[in-house]
């Protein structure tokens, strides 16, 4: 499977509710980098944030992927429930390095709209 299709079926995974299924397409040691904000070392690390951030499962709207060697894009739309039951927008571009088939990091740029 590419890189790009394991993207789009982990997150497929995540609108679904199934978080584990998702964390399987990770690598034990990924990392998360929420530039600005924070960053998730490990599974363990990004199933917590999960936990608590998809309140709801989020909705993704991709509007551009794009594969390059052990690098995928990935930009467009996200919304997320708060603890309120409100829906929050975002604008992402999350940059995605593979190794060995699964997902290792990540470098999510997230902006409120």
């Amino acid at each position: 499977m590419e890189n790009k299709d394991i993207l789009i079926k982990a997150n497929a995974l995540v609108m679904a509710g199934d978080n584990e299924g998702f964390l399987n397409f990770c690598t034990d040691d990924t990392v998360w980098d929420f530039v600005g904000d924070r960053v998730l070392n490990g599974k363990e690390a990004v199933r917590n944030y999960m936990a608590e951030a998809y309140i709801e499962p989020p909705i993704f709207d991709t509007e551009s992927l794009i594969a390059d060697g052990d690098f995928v894009v990935a930009a467009g739309n996200i919304s997320l429930k708060n603890s309120d039951g409100n829906l929050i927008k975002y604008k992402y571009c999350d940059i995605w390095k593979f190794r060995d088939g699964k997902m290792a990091e990540v470098r999510a740029y997230v902006l409120a709209v």
